[in-house]
């Protein structure tokens, strides 16, 4: 049960960031509606993954909640904010994939 409040605390850690995106492209009312976002998507994350962490192993955990933020980030940079695609870009991005899975298979 914890590794999945782990992977939905990841999933708030890339609205979070999503949110940070969506508010540096917006201006007024609409910038503080992103920002409150950010919050709200901020306190969600750290409050699951405090949860995640009573259970299991703080370096995994912790690894595995950046990793999901991290590939979730640069989907939604290429998706959403025209990020850049490259070939090194997508490699690195099946790399870290990877070493979560790798991560999540040697975890008790």
């Amino acid at each position: 049960m914890n590794w999945i409040i782990l992977i939905i605390a990841g999933l708030f850690e890339v609205a979070f960031a999503s949110c940070l995106g969506k508010a540096k492209e917006t201006t007024g009312n609409e910038m503080y509606w992103w920002y409150g976002g950010f919050l709200v998507s901020l306190t969600i994350s750290m409050v699951l993954l405090m949860k995640a962490v009573q259970t299991l192993p703080i370096g995994t955990a912790y690894a595995v909640w950046t990793g999901i933020g991290a590939v979730g980030t640069v989907l939604m940079g290429i998706f959403f904010f025209k990020d850049p695609v490259t070939f090194w870009r997508i490699f690195f991005l099946f790399t870290l994939i990877g070493s979560i899975i790798g991560l999540k298979s040697v975890s008790h």
